[in-house]
């Protein structure tokens, strides 16, 4: 049980800024095996960003509410994701061979299409968590506490499916490379698709169908222009996932 525990925490300190124990030792082979537990970190960043909202959304306008949540959940995980996203903007926006793709998103200094996907992402995010808590301020609540984990699910599933391109051993993604056993794909499963019972079956359905049919759709991209993953592709698939789940309530609620 301390061992997963500690798997659990590497995650936590990975992919967040949030303190971590001192005790709980670090190394690439515990990283390796902490993917399992990436959803459960998702568990945690919707936490967060849930109770933001509706801790702002008691004294200020539901857009601002948004806004400031989404602020809240960008400065606990550095903005990881993120820049991740940019980053994936720039290369398969930019670059043409596999070799320069990789070069471009190597790069630290974000491009236009950096900086444009960036924005409309951001913006997307904020339209439909506005429109979700229209419904009801715990409608904005419950989505994020469903799509923070459904979303890292996404990413996960990309390490144990598409093979990691990059050859540098100095990527700060290269300890995920190895692919997860059933057991550890099963129990991220299990993290990820647990929030969905916050939901009505139809929302739930179209949450989960959403993310999937982008996560595929994304896998089938990064295989064609670069043969697999890497770190900034899984930020992606990570940031497009969580846009699709809002979005896939939304349209269930259009159906209710």
């Amino acid at each position: 049980m301390r061992y997963q525990l500690e798997l659990f925490f590497t995650a936590l300190g990975f992919f967040t800024r949030l303190p971590v124990p001192a005790w709980v030792p670090w190394s690439t082979e515990r990283l390796n095996h902490a993917a399992r537990y990436f959803p459960l970190v998702g568990w945690v960043v919707g936490a967060i960003g849930a109770s933001a909202y509706l801790f702002f959304a008691l004294v200020l306008p539901p857009s601002l509410a948004v806004i400031l949540s989404m602020a809240v959940t960008i400065r606990a995980t550095g903005a990881f994701h993120e820049d991740g996203w940019a980053d994936t903007c720039d290369g398969l926006g930019g670059g043409w061979e596999k070799a320069q793709v990789l070069t471009i998103m190597k790069d630290s200094r974000i491009g236009s299409y950096g900086t444009v996907g960036m924005m409309l992402m951001l913006l997307a995010k904020v339209a439909a968590l506005f429109e979700l808590g229209a419904q009801g301020e715990s409608g904005a609540a419950l989505a994020m506490l469903v799509a923070h984990p459904l979303s890292r699910l996404a990413a996960t599933s990309l390490i144990h499916h598409l093979p990691y391109v990059r050859e540098d051993a100095s990527a700060k993604s290269k300890p995920l490379a190895r692919r997860m056993n059933g057991a550890e794909l099963l129990t991220a499963t299990g993290f990820g698709l647990l929030p969905l019972l916050l939901l009505g079956p139809l929302e739930a359905l179209c949450a989960a169908g959403a993310a999937a049919l982008t996560t595929v759709w994304a896998a089938r991209m990064f295989v064609r222009r670069l043969g697999g993953y890497t770190g900034d592709l899984l930020g992606a698939t990570q940031q497009v996932t969580e846009l699709a789940c809002y979005l896939g309530i939304l349209v269930a609620w259009n159906f209710t």
